[in-house]
C-alpha cells in the first residue's frame, strides 16, 4: 500500500464519543470520504494482495461495504454484491440467501442477505469491509458463499482490530492495524 495512502487514512479518522449511554468510542471515516486521493486509492490497495487469486466478485455487507465494495470491485474490473441487513428496512426483492453471523463485538447477531441470482457456484469472492474486531460477519458472509456453491478467496479490510488467529482463519489483508487509530 502507498505510504501516502496509510498516512492519511490515519489523519483524517477520527474517534467519537456518542455519550455516556454508550460503553465504547464510535469510529468516524467520514474525513476517508471526503478526500479525493483516498477514494481514488483504497480500491486497488484493498485488492492488490488478492489480484492473483482472481476473483469474480466482491461482496461487502451494509452499510459501509456499500462504499468500499463498488470501489474495490471497479479496481479489479468486476462485479459487486452487497450483503442486506433487513434491520436497514432494505428488503432485497426476489429469492435471498441469508445468514446470521455470531455475536460480534457488540454482542449483536447481524443477519445478512444476498440475492441469489447474483452469487452462485463458480463465484471466486472477495470480501470487503471497513473494520474487522470479531470476524462475526465476515464468518456470515463465507456461510453465504458456502450456501451460494461460491468460493470466498480471502478478506481486505482498511483496519483491521482481530486476534491473529481470526486473520489467518479468514484469509484477511488489512491496510491498517487498528493500534494506529489509537484514541
Amino acid at each position: 500500500m502507498p505510504t501516502e495512502l496509510s498516512q492519511r487514512l490515519v489523519e483524517l479518522f477520527r474517534w467519537s464519543d456518542p455519550g455516556p449511554e454508550s460503553s465504547h468510542l464510535v469510529s468516524d471515516v467520514s474525513g476517508w470520504w471526503r478526500d479525493p486521493y483516498v477514494l481514488a486509492e483504497i480500491g486497488p490497495a484493498l485488492v492488490a494482495p488478492f489480484r492473483a487469486a482472481a476473483p469474480t466478485v466482491v461482496i461487502s455487507p451494509a452499510v459501509t461495504g456499500l462504499l468500499l465494495g463498488p470501489l474495490a470491485a471497479t479496481a479489479l474490473g468486476v462485479g459487486f454484491v452487497p450483503a442486506q441487513k433487513p434491520e436497514d428496512g432494505r428488503q432485497p426483492p426476489g429469492p435471498t440467501t441469508w445468514a446470521q453471523s455470531t455475536p460480534d463485538f457488540r454482542g449483536r447477531r447481524v443477519t445478512l442477505g444476498v440475492r441469489d441470482k447474483h452469487l452462485g457456484p463458480g463465484d471466486r469472492v472477495l470480501v470487503v469491509d471497513d473494520w474487522l474486531a470479531t470476524g462475526a460477519q465476515v464468518r456470515a458472509l463465507y456461510q453465504l458463499c458456502a450456501a451460494r456453491g461460491a468460493e470466498p478467496v480471502g478478506t481486505s479490510v482498511v483496519v483491521a482490530d482481530c486476534p491473529p488467529q481470526v486473520s489467518a482463519e479468514l484469509r484477511v489483508r488489512a491496510l491498517l492495524q487498528a493500534d494506529r487509530l489509537e484514541p
